[in-house]
């Protein structure tokens, strides 16, 4: 990368009305109260450094009014960004995220310190590279505002969830059983209301702080329960069933407010190449670091799955997932080759339907079609059994290809793994 750190600070001495017209590159260090910001002009010179401060809106409206207009502003997709880069773009000002852990990378390679000044000055040399390679896709304020409202579902999901695991293991503690199947269903929720009432169960009673604490948690889960009430009639008025939302709300598993979720989530499909860099970014893709020469004295390094991504996405795939593998079918027959029946490594067997679900919401939301439990043959094939992938009609296959096959079969038969050429 081009461009140079400063090493003293004579040029701080330039003042922000001077030599505004020649700034090509701006760089901001956002904080919540105030934006440290280095501009350069287009021989990577520093033109000026000043604090942007947040508090008082109307002001920092003015300050943006003097910017250059049109200079390409880069800030770090750090939390809080959002409005401050609308106003950027709302003063004429090119603004666009860089990616967090890019630039930490490049601060760790150049041996710098974290302050605000150098990340400003790094930040502000970002605009001048030939490429983008360090920009990240920067959400509309329409996707955002969106996410604002799946995002507040999800949390109250999770709370519901961790009341009801409160619940649960009063029940445990204090020995309360139940005969009814599901205790957060019709029955089970009289039941908690009078145990709450009385302080009595079947064979026992609650001491005063055991009953105060399971009054509270009742109370507490009815008002999560009234609030997802409230949000999802909301989410149903508010989120309109557009095309998109119908083809998606058609895959078993994800229904209208998880179709919301994935449509909020990714924004723009044609941001990602294909369905592997989707997976990706719903980190749903395993990742090995086997390399070198292969060691027959110690076990493979396995396969995991990344951490950068879109940790809502994960959630949402796996929730998706669980419920077509409730629903059968071919999404069932998935589930149960890599679980032994649902008899073993059960979330490993979700995570592989969830992959196999990125796939088909990338081509149902690329190509605008509808789903169907049975793709449609491909070109010069013909349709063979229902439920079996269909017979290519072609020529006989060269040598090369025939040996190649049977060199892949014959690792098949070893027993090796699949991409690392490994036992």
């Amino acid at each position: 990368m081009g461009g140079r750190i400063l090493k003293n600070r004579k040029e701080t001495a330039v003042k922000p009305k001077d030599q505004m017209g020649s700034v090509a590159g701006i760089g901001l260090d956002v904080h919540y109260e105030f934006s440290t910001v280095t501009m350069r002009d287009s021989k990577e010179k520093v033109v000026c450094r000043e604090r942007l401060e947040h508090r008082d809106r109307e002001a920092l409206r003015r300050r943006l009014a003097q910017w250059p207009p049109g200079a390409v502003t880069a800030m770090e997709g750090s939390f809080g960004w959002g409005w401050l880069s609308d106003e950027l773009l709302a003063a004429g000002l090119d603004a666009h995220l860089s990616s967090c852990f890019k630039v930490e990378q490049l601060r760790q390679a150049r041996g710098q310190v974290h302050t605000n000044r150098k990340d400003a000055d790094l930040l502000s040399l970002l605009p001048l590279e030939r490429t983008r390679w360090w920009e990240v896709w920067r959400a509309t304020k329409e996707v955002r505002d969106h996410r604002e409202l799946t995002r507040y579902w999800i949390v109250l999901r999770a709370m519901a969830v961790e009341v009801k695991n409160r619940l649960h293991a009063l029940c445990h503690r204090h020995g309360i059983f139940y005969d009814f199947p599901d205790l957060f269903g019709g029955k089970g929720r009289a039941f908690l209301a009078e145990v709450a009432k009385v302080g009595q169960f079947p064979g026992g009673q609650l001491g005063e702080g055991a009953l105060f604490h399971w009054r509270g948690q009742v109370k507490l889960f009815e008002h999560l329960r009234e609030q997802l009430a409230d949000l999802t009639r909301e989410l149903r008025r508010r989120l309109a069933r557009t095309d998109l939302i119908r083809r998606l709300d058609g895959i078993p598993g994800i229904g209208l407010i998880l179709s919301h979720v994935l449509m909020a989530e990714i924004g723009q499909i044609a941001r990602f190449a294909n369905s592997r860099c989707l997976a990706r970014y719903c980190l749903l893709a395993p990742q090995a670091y086997d390399t070198g020469q292969a060691d027959p004295a110690r076990a493979p390094i396995g396969r995991h799955l990344g951490k950068k991504g879109n940790h809502v996405l994960k959630w949402a795939m796996i929730l998706a997932a669980r419920g077509a593998v409730r629903k059968g079918g071919k999404w069932r027959k998935i589930f149960d080759r890599y679980t032994a029946g649902g008899r073993q490594s059960r979330n490993r067997g979700y995570i592989k339907v969830a992959r196999e679900m990125v796939a088909v919401v990338d081509v149902i939301w690329r190509k605008n079609v509808a789903y169907t439990d049975t793709p449609p043959a491909r070109p010069g094939s013909v349709p063979g059994k229902e439920g079996s992938k269909a017979s290519v009609v072609s020529s006989p296959a060269p040598a090369a290809t025939v040996q190649g096959r049977a060199r892949r079969q014959a690792k098949i038969a070893v027993g090796t793994r699949s991409g690392t050429g490994q036992l």
